[in-house]
């Protein structure tokens, strides 16, 4: 794509000035496709013809991979839906081979999971009630009753699924069902101990986020931060990550890092550490709940 190729700004047409259409329902297009010449004048011109204005425009031109990723915002007629806008669109699509999708004012269904650490659910649950977390949470699952007091006095649901070896396949099979239940868009991981199956991995791919100690693949195991002291590490961080078969080494949405020194015994450690998760985490919720996230290969373009 060249420099010449610029994003057209678009504004309601003279017709839909004169009728007094309102303006007011906002859209964001994501797409991906190989690079080529003529993709942003061929979205531009089919929001310009259809009355919409652009709000915020970002783009990816991958010149490794030879692709572009585009996330595009607008407004405009109040009678369209994302579902007519794929569909008008999908000529254009097809054009250039693109994988897009059309997102309304919807916000995200969201799902959380959880252990016995509770900053990050706390930290949600936070973000959430002050309206910056980009989707609403709606039930709360964990294998312990830890968290049910902090979850039930935010107005959610908490349901607990204990797990053991024996009962692991019917507890992820409760949670599907949950999924479904709650017409959930996005199950979080909110230091939520325990791993995954293969199928359930499959099951919610591209939509399930984790968070883990950046320490990965270091300092595995338990006492994470008793380790990392022992070792005398500088830095302290977290991954936010979508959740795949490979434990812990999904596409990555966001990372946090504190810097630490010597006079940071394990508990300082950890609380650092906690800090670093909770802020990732909501990050990469808020993202992902905003179509910021496209997924490439085994990585991540993040327009924030």
């Amino acid at each position: 794509m060249t420099l010449v190729e610029t994003v057209q700004e678009t504004r309601p047409t003279p017709q839909a000035e004169a009728s007094g259409e309102t303006t007011s329902r906002k859209f964001v297009l994501t797409l991906s496709c190989v690079e080529r010449a003529g993709i942003v004048q061929a979205v531009t011109t089919f929001l310009f013809e259809r009355g919409f204005n652009i709000e915020e425009h970002q783009q990816f031109d991958d010149g490794l991979r030879q692709t572009l990723h585009l996330r595009t915002a607008f407004s405009g007629p109040a009678d369209f839906e994302a579902a007519r806008l794929e569909e008008e669109f999908r000529s254009i699509a097809e054009r250039f081979e693109m994988k897009f999708s059309f997102h309304d004012e919807t916000k995200a269904r969201v799902l959380v999971m959880v252990s016995k650490f509770g900053h990050c659910l706390n930290d949600l649950i936070f973000r959430w009630r002050g309206g910056s977390l980009g989707g609403d949470l709606v039930v709360v699952v964990s294998n312990h009753e830890t968290h049910r007091a902090m979850a039930e006095a935010a107005g959610l649901p908490f349901v607990h699924i204990p797990v053991t070896p024996e009962t692991k396949e019917d507890a992820e099979r409760r949670l599907l069902e949950l999924v479904d239940e709650y017409n959930v868009d996005l199950v979080v991981l909110a230091r939520y101990m325990q791993v995954l199956s293969n199928d359930l991995c499959r099951a919610l791919e591209g939509r399930a986020i984790n968070i883990h100690h950046s320490f990965l693949p270091g300092f595995k195991g338990a006492r994470p931060y008793h380790q990392a002291y022992d070792r005398g590490v500088k830095l302290v961080g977290a991954t936010a990550h979508y959740v795949t078969a490979d434990l812990d080494e999904g596409p990555i949405i966001e990372q946090e890092v504190i810097r630490v020194d010597h006079s940071f015994g394990p508990t300082s450690l950890s609380t650092v550490g906690q800090d670093a998760e909770a802020l990732a985490l909501s990050r990469a919720v808020r993202w992902h709940c905003e179509h910021r996230v496209l997924l490439d290969h085994s990585s991540t373009v993040v327009f924030r």
